[in-house]
């Protein structure tokens, strides 16, 4: 997903570069210009906005992780229970309760799974608006740098003169977004 978002601002960046520049020859790009390359992960993870990001996803899923372990014990104990009265109960008695206690376990996973899902999803959508909202910054780069392209330099095999922007670029897009919790571009909810 982000190397599809990458292209997409490079093939919308390079005609708008195009345009500005039609007045001022400094500004306009060099045809087959540098390649500019970057670490996807890391301008997420090393940014500001990446690690407000990551330690919500972290204290969400301790969370979690914390409400699953008492909703196990809960359980536990329920069954403990149901299994010590089994010896007093009619079998048709126990079936139903245990059938029930079933039901309901397999209801509480499901939820439970949902809200992992939800989780996971949260931080897609947060790397999704962090690119976003970087996309603008690293077209300013790209441009500054008079490149015709930015790739993710997991996806460049071998090359000469690529220049790898991952460092400035966090510089520059903490500068221009922070962590995206406050005014400005913010992650979808």
């Amino acid at each position: 997903m982000f190397r599809a978002a990458l292209i997409a601002l490079a093939l919308s960046t390079a005609p708008l570069a195009a345009q500005e520049g039609q007045g001022d020859p400094q500004v306009a790009p060099v045809p087959g210009g540098a390649v500019l390359t970057i670490d996807i992960d890391r301008l997420f993870t090393e940014s500001l906005f990446g690690h407000r990001v990551a330690e919500e996803y972290r204290a969400a899923t301790e969370e979690l992780g914390a409400e699953n372990r008492r909703i196990e014990a809960e359980l536990t104990a329920e069954e403990q229970a149901l299994t010590d009265r089994r010896a007093t109960m009619e079998p048709g008695d126990f079936r139903a309760e245990a059938e029930a206690f079933d039901a309901r376990v397999q209801a509480i996973r499901a939820e439970q799974d949902a809200k992992e899902r939800a989780l996971q999803e949260h931080l897609t959508q947060g790397r999704d608006a962090f690119l976003s909202a970087a996309a603008p910054v690293l077209g300013e780069l790209m441009r500054e740098a008079g490149a015709s392209v930015i790739l993710d330099r997991r996806s460049v095999f071998l090359a000469l003169g690529t220049v790898d922007l991952t460092e400035d670029a966090i510089a520059a897009i903490d500068a221009a977004i922070g962590d995206g919790a406050g005014p400005g571009p913010a992650p979808a909810p």
